[in-house]
């Protein structure tokens, strides 16, 4: 009889690149998965996948109030759910898969831990919502046996603090198949991800007044997106800024494969960032794009071994315009970069990392 995994995560489940790759993965192993997320108001069908789906609907859709719900009913589902694993996907729903994993004692829980989510700049800048969420933190992570997280930065912090192991699963992408020359008809510099704070939108979106012959699309939506387009109607460059929106994978996929440039930026305003070794990072890689990364310690590892992207030091607006002229205008550089990803993009596919997804899970505690 097949063993049935249960994985948790608080988001949708439409736009989760990272959630379908491991799903589909652990059913090709041989599992029987489901995964759990929330329906939002403007939540899209779903897309039948080799997995079973289940949204929990709420009445409160953010906030503390929010948590406590989603959690409290994900705690009551889990409890009637035929299941032998529980994976739940970060610290926000750690406590109704632990709970229901000390009730039946036959249950193995694996936390999966996406960011350092006592770091998250949301978190960090509110004292009372950090201080709950710490406590969340140093409660759960102890007591676990079977953890995975995304980079080995993480991964030393938590064996530091909890003397928890975490191995480490890269969150890459399945290869590109795609015709290696090619041709993108415009420069365009891309963003993908949520449209949230710390993400450097704002100064590309300043950026862009500086640049020529190249348009910046963004990939996503997030707690800025009202500001941001407001913010981009009042820009000397709007007609060179085009928000994309929510893209289904594949779609994403395409446009990345347009792309010139990719953009992944972030304010140092918390660890989850500051150690942070982003998905996008690796689908530029992927898609041949050079990019522009932060000079934090997974991109510095990254670029030693193969010097996919341009770092700059921190978020100021001539940084970001030197960066992105100098990919423009250096077609020497430009193609070294590109060669690089060439390179790269063997050694940073899901083809390679899911063997330890599933050695992970074969050899449970």
């Amino acid at each position: 009889m097949k063993k049935r995994i249960i994985c948790t995560v608080i988001n949708d489940l439409s736009y989760d690149q990272r959630m379908i790759r491991i799903c589909e993965t652990l059913v090709a192993a041989g599992y029987d998965v489901k995964l759990i997320g929330r329906i939002k108001k403007k939540s899209v069908a779903l897309v039948p996948r080799s997995f079973q789906q289940y949204r929990i609907k709420c009445f409160f859709f953010s906030g503390k109030l929010f948590y406590l719900e989603y959690n409290i009913r994900l705690f009551f589902y889990l409890l009637f759910q035929k299941k032998d694993i529980i994976n739940a996907v970060d610290l926000d729903t750690i406590l109704p898969a632990y709970f229901n994993a000390i009730i039946n004692k036959k249950i193995k829980l694996v936390y999966d831990a996406h960011e350092y989510f006592t770091e998250l700049p949301e978190i960090v800048e509110r004292p009372l919502t950090h201080k709950i969420w710490l406590w969340i933190e140093r409660f759960s992570l102890p007591k676990i046996k079977n953890a995975y997280t995304v980079c080995q930065s993480i991964a030393d912090i938590f064996k530091k603090e909890y003397h928890t192991h975490f191995e480490v699963i890269r969150n890459v992408p399945f290869r590109y198949e795609f015709n290696i020359i090619n041709k993108k008809e415009k420069k365009i510099i891309l963003y993908q991800g949520s449209l949230n704070d710390g993400r450097g939108i704002e100064q590309m979106i300043d950026a862009m007044e500086q640049i020529e012959g190249a348009e910046l699309h963004l990939a996503g939506e997030g707690e800025l997106s009202d500001y941001l387009r407001e913010k981009t109607a009042n820009s000397s460059a709007k007609n060179r800024i085009v928000f994309l929106g929510y893209l289904q994978p594949e779609e994403l996929k395409k446009q990345t494969l347009q792309a010139y440039i990719g953009i992944n930026l972030l304010e140092n305003k918390g660890l989850n960032y500051y150690y942070s070794l982003a998905n996008k990072t690796f689908d530029y890689i992927q898609a041949l794009v050079p990019a522009i990364n932060m000079d934090f310690p997974e991109y510095q590892n990254l670029n030693k071994a193969y010097k996919t992207s341009i770092l700059i030091p921190n978020l100021d607006e001539k940084n970001i315009v030197d960066a992105i002229k100098l990919l423009l205008e250096d077609k020497k550089i430009y193609n070294q970069l590109v060669d690089n990803c060439r390179i790269a993009r063997e050694e940073y596919v899901w083809e390679k990392e899911r063997t330890k997804l599933i050695n992970f899970y074969n050899t449970l505690k």
